[in-house]
């Protein structure tokens, strides 16, 4: 029997080349990821400004959930995230939220709690949820941008469906198994001594089972 560590290599390797040929197919296309300079990584999602994000004419955000806003074990938040999802709207943004979790009583409850509409499971990277979202949002692929914390589904998802694709660092979450062996490569560390802000109010999940 292989060594599944070699075939799981050999995936990810795959994997890589075809991310490589689809970006390189997209700058032939003409497609521009960065037309505005706006950041490609940042640390958290309040250090986006959100005037960067108006003069490109942004105007609907696809925003991820597990460790973007919320760590997937529930232990931490992501330092002033929902204020700065408060000003963005004041501002005129969009939101929809597009979640991988299981757990739709955790999306159902974060889509409460922010007041962003969300699919549960979404399925990224795969472009209908991004077209899902795009529709409720009215608006076309340019004004949309794609905010998360992971490059095989947030980042690819972007490309499939051609719009712009800021990457935040993963909140500290116990790693799964596919993290412990590709994490570095699709994920953002967070910075250590960065602050964090404990979340402690799971009690709230149980009227969203």
């Amino acid at each position: 029997m292989k060594n599944p560590t070699a075939i799981f290599r050999k995936l990810f390797s795959t994997f890589t080349s075809w991310l490589h040929l689809l970006i390189k197919g997209n700058k032939q296309l003409g497609f521009k990821k960065n037309p505005h300079k706006l950041p490609r990584q940042v640390y958290t999602l309040a250090s986006i400004e959100i005037e960067w994000l108006k003069t490109c004419k942004i105007q609907g955000i696809i925003l991820d959930l597990d460790n973007t806003i919320v760590s997937e074990d529930d232990r931490y938040l992501s330092p002033y995230a929902e204020d700065w999802i408060k000003q963005a709207k004041l501002a005129g943004l969009q939101f929809f939220i597009l979640s991988n979790g299981k757990r739709r009583y955790r999306v159902k409850y974060w889509s409460h709690r922010l007041d962003i509409p969300a699919l549960s499971p979404a399925k990224k990277p795969f472009p209908p949820a991004f077209q899902e979202a795009a529709a409720y949002m009215r608006l076309p692929a340019k004004q949309i941008l794609v905010i998360g914390d992971s490059l095989h589904t947030d980042f690819v998802g972007s490309l499939l469906f051609r719009c712009g694709f800021i990457q935040v660092a993963t909140l500290p979450h116990p790693p799964r198994w596919w993290e412990k062996l590709a994490g570095k490569w699709v994920q953002i560390p967070y910075p250590s001594g960065g602050e964090l802000w404990d979340f402690n109010d799971t009690a709230g999940y149980e009227s969203f089972f």
